[in-house]
């Protein structure tokens, strides 16, 4: 059972960066559709960004052009760099497959103070 482990939550100002870390266990981990997702206080779960094996990324609309996802194949590791943040940010972030076919970690904090 592939558990994914986030890391480099923090509380940051608005305006600051985070670079999030995300750690597999995942055999040919390289052939996987990876997404970051994130659930703030009374809300969905939701989409933030996705890679796929080759490196082609996307990203939803409140992100676009401040965060940055990517992967290291040979570390199973998948990172979100995140730039400009703003309170809207704060939430609990995980990564998991982009299908989801994973169990879900405990994810990482993030919280941005005005």
């Amino acid at each position: 059972q592939v558990r994914p482990v986030e890391s480099g939550g923090d509380l940051v100002q608005a305006g600051g960066s985070l670079r999030l870390s995300c750690a597999t266990s995942v055999v040919r981990f390289s052939i996987f559709a990876m997404a970051w997702y994130r659930q703030a206080p009374g809300k969905q779960r939701e989409l933030v960004a996705s890679i796929i094996s080759g490196g082609s990324a996307g990203y939803a609309d409140s992100v676009k052009g401040r965060f940055t996802i990517s992967r290291d194949n040979a570390k199973n590791t998948v990172y979100l760099q995140m730039n400009s943040l703003k309170p809207e940010d704060t939430a609990v972030y995980y990564c998991n497959a982009l299908d989801q076919r994973f169990s879900w970690g405990q994810g990482t904090q993030v919280t941005v103070s005005s």
